[in-house]
């Protein structure tokens, strides 16, 4: 007997059901001739001290009260192979609807929480290969448009993320403790932002039929240059820099 893997709608997650969801991404992806696992197997890998944070001491009871709640979210199923022993796996490819490697970015963040964006990229990819940082955000970029992705930081180097699947007061926790507030931070990185252009310069006035010079139109085309780069000065912050 096994469970439906009908999709049902994401919701947040508890603690005990973080560590559990993630550690069948984990066994899945890292230990495949393993599982699915058995619940004893189960309980090893949520108690494990690497690729952890932070360190939990599980027991029985808790992760089958957290599998019950994940099975009826439909974000894990109870399976039976040759033998007796029920085992367990994710389904979170259905549930969240995401391709590999953006399970292995989710699963890793469901192990440990927040961290930044280089040190996810290199522990993601023990579960799945992700060569470089800009095949990383764009990941990161259709996950933080569904929503799955949440930045705790501004752009730069060591930007903060997390996944979103955090109870609201657990995001705000986190927040708090990195010292940041939810309104100081765009929702998703610049890159997935709508990149807005200046407006049209104005025309350079045209010459005065008495003067018709061409230092009138030497200094009108400077005037017109001048107000060019005070406009993509003003875009640098969110654009990035803009060549003219």
């Amino acid at each position: 007997m096994s469970d439906s893997a009908t999709p049902k709608p994401v919701r947040p997650l508890e603690a005990i059901e973080r560590r559990v969801l993630g550690t069948l991404i984990e066994k899945g992806k890292t230990t495949p001739d393993q599982y699915p696992l058995s619940l004893n197997a189960l309980v090893t890998g949520c108690n494990q001290k690497s690729n952890r944070d932070p360190a939990m001491t599980l027991d029985e009871e808790q992760v089958t009260r957290a599998l019950a709640s994940l099975r009826q979210t439909g974000a894990v199923a109870e399976v039976y192979g040759s033998g007796k022993i029920p085992r367990y796996r994710h389904l979170a490819y259905e549930w969240l609807g995401v391709e590999k490697e953006e399970l292995a970015i989710l699963g890793e963040m469901l192990l440990r929480g927040e961290q930044t964006e280089g040190d996810l990229r290199g522990r993601a990819s023990r579960m799945d290969p992700i060569p470089d940082l800009d095949v990383l955000r764009m990941h990161l970029d259709r996950l933080a448009a569904r929503g799955l992705v949440i930045w705790l930081s501004p752009p730069g180097r060591g930007r903060m993320l997390t996944h979103g699947l955090l109870p609201p007061e657990k995001l705000d926790k986190v927040r708090a403790g990195l010292g940041i507030s939810g309104a100081s931070v765009a929702a998703a990185p610049p890159e997935a932002l709508p990149k807005t252009l200046p407006a049209e310069p104005p025309a350079p006035p045209a010459p005065s039929p008495a003067s018709g010079g061409l230092e009138d139109r030497v200094a009108a085309l400077e005037r017109t240059v001048a107000d060019l780069r005070e406009r993509i000065a003003a875009l640098e912050p969110t654009c990035g820099p803009v060549t003219p």
